[in-house]
């Protein structure tokens, strides 16, 4: 009878990982996803468009990154949803007045 490495039971979880830690990945799913409800928050301001324009664009960035090296779903989760919600409030922050205040 051969012997089978135990693992954890993932099978069919959402946020299934691996057992070892990221810190780099997890830091950036928490970055990214504070700079996606900041740019989403603000864009809903007319006068909060740099800083949503801003913060949309870092995240933008931040969250790309994040998910090249990402290595579990539960980062790509929390990333796709930190994308989502900066790509959002950069684009409503670009139609309201965009990076540069309009100049």
């Amino acid at each position: 009878m051969a012997q089978q490495a135990l693992q954890p039971n993932t099978a069919g979880s959402l946020f299934a990982t691996d057992g070892k830690r990221h810190p780099v990945q997890d830091a950036l799913t928490a970055l990214t996803l504070v700079l996606g409800v900041v740019s989403f928050v603000t864009a809903q301001f007319d006068s909060l468009h740099l800083l949503s324009s801003w913060t949309g664009l870092v995240g933008i960035v931040t969250g790309a990154y994040g998910q090249w090296i990402s290595v579990t779903t539960r980062e790509r989760f929390g990333l796709i949803l930190g994308l989502g919600a900066s790509g959002v409030g950069f684009l409503l922050g670009m139609a309201n007045g965009g990076l540069f205040g309009g100049l």
